[in-house]
């Protein structure tokens, strides 16, 4: 009996989306509220990104979060890490 062997050839196994974000405090405390969930973001390369708030809640300080950030996701879109590039 021979067991059938499957191959997933893939280009990349993560995408990486870039972006920018400028929260103010009281704007990010909508999300500890619950007011709000998700953050909405114009990528750098035109396309529109919605995430958890909980995904950036590590870069909050007293100022809010602020920077460009580094996202990387699956092949299916599914969340692996987010870091920062520049403040």
């Amino acid at each position: 009996m021979t067991i059938p062997k499957f191959h997933h050839h893939r280009m990349s196994s993560h995408q990486t989306i870039h972006f920018q974000l400028a929260l103010l405090p009281e704007q990010f405390l909508r999300f500890y509220q619950g007011i709000a969930k998700n953050i909405t973001v114009r990528a750098d390369d035109g396309r529109v990104i919605n995430f958890p708030a909980q995904n950036v809640k590590q870069f909050l300080t007293h100022d809010g979060i602020h920077g460009s950030f580094e996202m990387a996701l699956t092949h299916d879109h599914k969340f692996i890490s987010i870091k920062r590039l520049t403040r």
